[in-house]
């Protein structure tokens, strides 16, 4: 990841999520015949989703949280966010900080040992959250 630490006071205006999966009809086919096979994974996914929607425990924690939650396909990205993740094994999430900087808030390996919980995923991104 780039140097882009956030300056010390900064403080974090919304997070970004980012799944190890492409976006479009041919994205989300290839991913579930992916996962299928054993051949696609993506912790974030597992996160978010139940095996055929959104999972509404997720909106309910996006809603309770202080700064938004957004989520992107890895082929969704604008610029800045994917220079700052282009060395970033995904899924990942990061935090956007007032002062224009993006700091990862939860890798690829942390994803996995949530399991799939949204009750584990928002522990521990409050947990991760730097103390402003």
């Amino acid at each position: 990841m780039p140097d882009n630490d956030p300056t010390p006071g900064a403080r974090i205006t919304r997070y970004s999520g980012i799944y190890n999966a492409d976006g479009g009809v041919a994205g989300e086919i290839r991913y579930v015949f992916g996962h299928l096979f054993g051949t696609a994974e993506c912790a974030l996914c597992d996160i978010t989703h139940s095996p055929l929607r959104r999972k509404p425990e997720w909106d309910r924690m996006v809603a309770r949280l202080s700064v938004p939650v957004v989520v992107l396909h890895r082929n969704e990205l604008d610029e800045p966010l994917e220079a700052a993740v282009r060395d970033v094994p995904l899924p990942v999430v990061v935090a956007h900080h007032s002062d224009d900087s993006i700091s990862v808030a939860l890798t690829a390996a942390q994803l996995a040992e949530l399991g799939g919980s949204v009750e584990k995923f928002e522990r521990a991104l409050l947990a991760e959250r730097p103390r402003t």
